[in-house]
């Protein structure tokens, strides 16, 4: 009997910045180690291996999901191997290496683009997340793509908040 194959997940979400520009909103997502600095979900993220902003650069990330941190079962992780930096498209793809929450292919890409008015004028920038990635088990595309919504709208309230801050 044939093995049934799902259809991969896809989506693109979209966060926008009134104000700032795609180049200052850039060095908060270029650094590829600083994702927990940005994500209220994430409570940690470190340089496992590799070199900062190239490719082959490994990065573990981890959340606990209740207040006892000493049950590791309830920490949730995942190494993540930055697959391609583009500092002057202000872009980076990325992929799950290994977790344990039942991610068995997932690739992402960020990206920061220019927001303009009707009339062409820059207005902010938009962090546009897309992702490709199989089904995961005990959870819907709709879980997903709503997950990676909260995370990008939270990143860009972040940037949002830190440009602000330090031009106030």
């Amino acid at each position: 009997m044939a093995e049934e194959t799902q259809p991969r997940w896809e989506g693109k979400l979209i966060a926008e910045l009134r104000g700032p520009t795609p180049d200052q909103a850039w060095p908060f997502l270029a650094d590829f180690c600083n994702i927990h600095k940005l994500l209220p979900s994430i409570d940690t993220c470190h340089q496992v291996e590799g070199v900062p902003g190239q490719p082959g650069l490994v990065r573990y990330c981890a959340s606990t999901v209740s207040s006892d941190d000493s049950d590791p079962s309830k920490i949730k992780w995942v190494t993540e191997r930055l697959l391609m930096m583009d500092p002057s498209d202000k872009c980076f793809s990325y992929e799950v290496v290994d977790n344990n929450i039942g991610i068995k292919s997932y690739v992402a890409t960020i990206r920061v683009l220019p927001m303009n008015d009707e009339d062409g004028k820059m207005v902010g920038c938009m962090i546009e997340w897309s992702f490709v990635a199989d089904p995961v088990e005990r959870w819907g595309l709709q879980d997903m793509r709503s997950y990676f919504d909260f995370c990008v709208k939270s990143v860009a309230k972040k940037i949002e908040s830190a440009i602000q801050e330090a031009s106030g």
